[in-house]
């Protein structure tokens, strides 16, 4: 696993960092899918990572929609899936939504006098699996510009135990693994912040904390007061409506909950479209979810039966 990471590191390094928010209008209440797929060639010298990044994606949700495409060398030329197209989560449309099983953190800002409302969303990297990100309902309460670090007893006996030495704090600067902003959550021990790693945005690798790329928290900083509501949810199956269709997305469940990259059941993702097909017109063409949820690829598929 050290020597993965550590190649992701060098292959990563020099990647142009640049403000990239994946914005939308925000649809009205009877639609929740957002975005539009689109597809890249890769050129000789960059990883799925990069491509990735550049777009605003990150590394799982690049992963399970190019399969078969090598995440480090894709190859010059190679058709690159990028996925941005997304179903909202179900959840109230206001403040944060953090969708932790995509790996993915919504935020729906209110719009000023005579404009449109919009939503935003940004990848994030999550708690690994023995470090749980908290579900629930929250808030920011805190936020710090260029904040030092002080590695809790956990993370210092976990590093003992290692052999690794963690200071008792990590001054601000390239070394500190909160990056240059933190908003701390109303959940003892929780934050939201940036990071000297963004290689790991889109994977399960943090002590529980919500990581994002430096760039994108540079953006949301300035504009998530304290008291912004931060709704923490696990949807490995989000179904919603567009244009008189149903869809659903379907996205691994987390390795705690049966194994690593495991499928959804089909009782979890009749669940899901249980609770959005009494919203719209038409019927559920069950093959079609069936195919679906044995498929987690992040993708919106349409599982509307043809008439």
């Amino acid at each position: 696993m050290i020597a993965r990471l550590s190649l992701v590191v060098a292959l990563v390094v020099g990647v142009m960092s640049s403000t990239h928010a994946v914005t939308f209008p925000l649809p009205p209440t009877d639609v929740d899918v957002v975005g539009h797929l689109e597809v890249e060639r890769a050129s000789a010298d960059e990883t799925l990572l990069d491509i990735g990044r550049r777009h605003g994606l990150g590394y799982e949700e690049m992963r399970i929609a190019n399969p078969g495409v090598d995440l480090w060398v894709p190859g010059e030329g190679t058709e690159v899936m990028l996925p941005k197209r997304f179903v909202l989560p179900d959840a109230p449309r206001e403040g944060v939504v953090l969708n932790v099983a995509e790996m993915r953190l919504y935020y729906y800002p209110d719009a000023g006098s005579g404009q449109a409302r919009t939503v935003e969303t940004y990848p994030v990297a999550i708690g690994r699996m023995d470090w749980n990100t908290p579900l629930g309902e929250t808030r920011i309460i805190d936020k710090v510009r260029n904040p030092a670090w002080y590695p809790p007893e956990s993370i210092r006996r976990e590093a003992a135990a290692e052999g690794r030495h963690v200071p008792d704090v990590v001054p601000p600067g390239p070394n500190n693994p909160l990056g240059r902003f933190k908003m701390r959550l109303g959940i003892p021990g929780y934050l939201i912040h940036g990071t000297n790693r963004p290689w790991g945005v889109g994977m399960r690798v943090t002590h529980g904390c919500v990581r994002m790329l430096p760039e994108d928290i540079e953006q949301l900083f300035p504009r998530l007061g304290v008291n912004t509501p931060v709704r923490i949810v696990n949807q490995p199956v989000k179904a919603g409506w567009v244009a008189g269709q149903l869809y659903v997305e379907v996205h691994p469940v987390l390795d705690e909950e049966g194994g690593e990259g495991r499928a959804p059941s089909l009782d979890q993702a009749l669940a899901a479209v249980g609770a959005a097909a009494g919203r719209g017109p038409g019927r559920v063409d069950y093959e079609r979810l069936r195919a679906a949820s044995r498929t987690p690829n992040g993708i919106p598929l349409l599982i509307s039966r043809s008439e």
